[in-house]
């Protein structure tokens, strides 16, 4: 007589890949909230996000689409990480600003300097707590790695410039000047 095999299947969000559930144990053991960074082709979103049984509850939201009201010329990068986490960090109520957030990488790698990293920077920049010790250098967000990147490649190829920066070009961006930019940004918003 055949012996029956039984499948067992994953959760459905592990067989897609969305979800590490180990991870994801291990923050919400925390007890505390998380800053959930997700970065797609085209924006940076970040959340404060507490656990509840019911489902995750969103405390907080900041989407880099918000930062084109401040001049900065939104797009998936680390400069764009370090606006939008400080934009984040000053949406914080004045009773949630001493307490300690940990940070929720998803399925992130954890690489050093990565957008996830520099966002957390931009959070404690913003007057957050966050848990760890995040130490990052200020070239690597302030927009004058990609400066440099634009001069560089406009003496050397100019088709290859315009291809690689033609969406600034579009929007009369002058990246030469993104570090300005940045600086501008920066300060509308810690003034919020």
């Amino acid at each position: 007589m055949p012996r029956s095999t039984m499948q067992v299947l994953k959760f459905r969000r592990r067989r897609e890949s969305k979800t590490n559930y180990v991870k994801r144990l291990a923050l919400v053991k925390g007890n505390m909230d998380r800053i959930v960074v997700r970065k797609s082709n085209r924006r940076i979103i970040g959340q404060i996000v507490r656990y509840d049984e019911k489902g995750d509850v969103v405390r907080y939201s900041a989407d880099s689409n918000e930062l084109k009201a401040m001049g900065w010329p939104s797009r998936s990068n680390k400069p764009t990480a370090y606006l939008t986490g400080i934009l984040l960090g000053s949406k914080i109520k004045a009773e949630d600003k001493g307490s300690e957030f940990i940070l929720d990488i998803g399925l992130s790698s954890p690489v050093k300097d990565s957008i996830p990293f520099v966002f957390a920077k931009g959070c404690i920049e913003g007057g957050m707590k966050v848990r760890g010790n995040i130490e990052i250098e200020q070239k690597a967000y302030d927009a004058s790695l990609i400066a440099n990147y634009a001069k560089e490649l406009k003496e050397k190829d100019q088709k290859a410039y315009q291809r690689q920066f033609g969406s600034y070009i579009k929007e009369n961006v002058q990246i030469e000047e993104m570090p300005k930019l940045f600086a501008e940004a920066k300060q509308k918003i810690m003034k919020k």
